[in-house]
């Protein structure tokens, strides 16, 4: 796809060229795509190759559309915005009557990943950020998806778990009935397991069929009162899960 003289900023952008040509049309061949980017046609002949075989794009005949992959991450990035729209109204309440740090995040295989952080004063402690990632077995919002989904604990597992504090669950067994406890009270918890002197409440924001994601507030261990949280965090997933619905009932104000 690229030559030894292209960055990988120029790669990036050379791709990014030969999606755009795709804007108003589904298929395309190799002449007219050369003729959309500007590239030459052995150029653009290889960076297709290349695409293909991650199922970025696939050859039907003589054309060239769209692949699976494509289609499934544009599919995912649907799906997260519109549980972060679902949530926006809902976790900004939530930070201002906890004052605590509210996150809201999807899982991805064994990880976490942040949609939104609204931090209070606690927040630059707190190393999360919108994109990123952490391990979902050391975290409250990632035990909560993956009890909701009925992980396997083996599987949820890294291959190679790292304990991040002496607190983090990484043995099978006790997740496993972690994830039981998790399941029986709609919360988890995160005391001192993905950061020593951080706290963390989470609930999964799902219905009886699907796991959309999950709210939790953290805040510093040593003043946090977790069973506080509970009422507040239980009623930001329900109240985000129906706004996400289209249930046209109003949620109740976290403060009542």
């Amino acid at each position: 796809m690229s030559t030894e003289h292209e960055s990988p900023i120029a790669v990036i952008d050379r791709v990014a060229v030969l999606l755009d040509a795709f804007a108003d049309t589904e298929r395309l061949t190799l002449s007219e795509l050369s003729r959309r980017t500007g590239f030459p046609r052995s150029s653009t002949h290889r960076m297709l190759l290349q695409l293909i075989n991650i199922q970025w794009f696939r050859r039907q005949d003589h054309t060239y559309e769209l692949g699976m992959k494509m289609l499934e991450l544009g599919s995912l990035a649907q799906q997260h915005d519109r549980v972060h729209k679902a949530a926006e109204p809902i976790i900004h309440e939530l930070q201002c009557t906890t004052g605590m740090v509210v996150h809201l995040a999807v899982l991805d295989g064994s990880d976490i990943l942040y949609l939104d952080k609204i931090g209070g004063r606690f927040g630059m402690a707190v190393p999360s950020r919108v994109g990123g990632r952490a391990p979902a077995h050391r975290t409250a919002l990632g035990k909560a998806l993956l009890a909701q989904t009925g992980a396997d604990p083996i599987t949820a597992l890294p291959e190679r778990p790292v304990a991040a504090t002496p607190n983090t669950i990484a043995d099978p067994a006790a997740l496993r009935r972690e994830f039981a406890r998790i399941r029986e009270q709609s919360v988890a918890h995160d005391h001192d397991e993905s950061l020593l002197g951080v706290s963390c409440v989470a609930a999964a924001i799902s219905d009886s069929t699907t796991t959309y994601g999950a709210i939790s507030v953290c805040g510093p261990t040593r003043t946090m009162t977790s069973t506080a949280m509970i009422a507040p965090v239980r009623m930001a997933a329900l109240a985000t899960c129906r706004r996400l619905l289209g249930d046209p009932r109003k949620h109740r104000s976290l403060s009542a």
